[in-house]
């Protein structure tokens, strides 16, 4: 992270609540049923002397409207103009415009040049504050503050943490299809603040974030041989894992982030191995003449998901972390391939080709509940927010120039388009930023 994210994190931690009357909350998401309504909200412009706290604002507003639980009421309907949002809103003239739940603020640039940026959330039918928060930071990272703002209000009114504060790292590709530059790219996770992490002068492949949010892996075909890296985002440095024989495929952090699970190459057949960052000794995990590759820890990092084409097709196994106890979870019709575990535990995000179209889907541990999400002409490679409720993926329409990433939450209804500077494809989310 660079160092005036960084700032956000130390500001943000010195959180000073407002003031507020504990009470039930008649306004809130029930986000464990099958169909859940959007909640109306009003966003009202934050106070400022500028245009940043209408930015502010805004960011807030999107990033909400993005998760699919809430519908922001367009402002145009606003009966009350809010000239104070210390002052207690006039809940009459929400409740006329069904807005169940309203936020205020004001953003103001402080003696010192910071920024202090304030939200109240209102139950406009129980008429009350709900929760209010200040955070400092600097003028440049208000975009930050904007996010870590609307996940407090996801968390407040579902009862889960957000994901809105969080990054993605991808492959963005440019050129024609015979000549395709494909370089190691970060954005926010709306899209936002996307730059270039790599030159573009060789290959790169299936980047992935290590739960310390400070450093992600890869693989580049530098010098013509895969090889797999680590890329420290704050300084730039980067650090060759090792020299293997033969092709790598899908390094991936442990939960906690020191070790790496990847697939090596050897002669026709690729076997999963672990490898130990400290003292870089590898383990080999399977032992098979078929190909195993796609590794992902559980949370607890007790067992591992991969893909194998031991059974004759790519089928999803599972094992315990030592490599013992592997058993197959998947057994529908198709191939399945890039599992993914969810942050939560509770479900594994895949890849299934069948009928020739992809789709992207989900299942539990025991391979029991699959779920498809979307499918279509080609569809690859999930990753999962930070809360487990929402996965990106990529997607290359029949005909399309090249590929383009996508989300959808877990109910399939909320699937769209996340903006990149051009063609991207292999997405990996970061935990949330501290």
């Amino acid at each position: 992270m660079p160092k005036l994210s960084k700032i956000v994190f130390l500001m943000a931690a010195m959180v000073v609540a407002f003031a507020a009357r504990p009470a039930f909350a008649v306004v809130e998401i029930d986000i464990n049923k099958a169909n859940v309504e959007p909640l109306p909200i009003a966003i009202t412009d934050f106070q400022s002397n500028d245009d940043i706290g209408a930015k502010v604002s805004g960011v807030v507003e999107a990033d909400l409207k993005r998760s699919g639980l809430f519908a922001p009421v367009n402002r145009a309907a606003f009966i009350e103009k809010i000239a104070n949002p210390d002052q207690t809103p006039r809940f009459p003239d929400w409740t006329a415009i069904n807005a169940q739940a309203l936020v205020t603020g004001r953003v103001v640039q402080e003696a010192d040049g910071r920024l202090r940026a304030e939200y109240r959330l209102w139950d406009t039918f129980a008429n009350q504050q709900l929760s209010g928060e200040q955070f400092f930071t600097r003028p440049e990272n208000w975009r930050r503050v904007a996010h870590i703002i609307a996940d407090a209000i996801y968390e407040r009114l579902t009862g889960e943490k957000g994901y809105f504060d969080s990054r993605v790292v991808f492959v963005s590709e440019t050129g024609p299809k015979n000549n395709r530059q494909k370089q190691l790219a970060i954005m926010d996770q709306d899209g936002a603040n996307a730059r270039m992490l790599t030159s573009g002068n060789d290959i790169v492949l299936t980047p992935r974030f290590s739960p310390n949010r400070q450093e992600i892996t890869y693989m580049s075909f530098e010098g013509g041989q895969p090889r797999v890296y680590l890329l420290q985002l704050e300084t730039g440095q980067r650090e060759l894992v090792g020299n293997f024989p033969g092709m790598t495929f899908s390094p991936r952090f442990s939960p906690d982030g020191q070790r790496i699970v990847m697939s090596l190459q050897e002669g026709g057949n690729a076997n999963i191995y672990a490898m130990d960052l400290r003292s870089r000794a590898t383990t080999r995990l399977t032992d098979t003449a078929a190909i195993d590759t796609s590794p992902s820890y559980s949370p607890d990092s007790q067992q591992i998901v991969f893909e194998s084409d031991r059974g004759g097709r790519q089928q999803l196994y599972k094992m315990n972390a030592d490599g013992s106890g592997q058993q197959r979870i998947s057994f529908g019709d198709g191939s399945y391939s890039t599992p993914v575990w969810s942050p939560r535990g509770d479900l594994i995000a895949f890849t299934k080709q069948s009928g020739g179209k992809f789709s992207i889907g989900v299942m539990r541990p025991d391979g029991s509940g699959e779920r498809i999400l979307t499918t279509g002409f080609h569809n690859e490679g999930p990753t999962w927010a930070p809360n487990g409720r929402v996965l990106m993926f990529f997607r290359q329409p029949a005909g399309a120039g090249g590929p383009q990433i996508y989300s959808i939450d877990l109910t399939g209804y909320n699937e769209q388009q996340v903006q990149t500077p051009g063609y991207a494809s292999d997405p990996a989310w970061s935990p949330l930023l501290e």
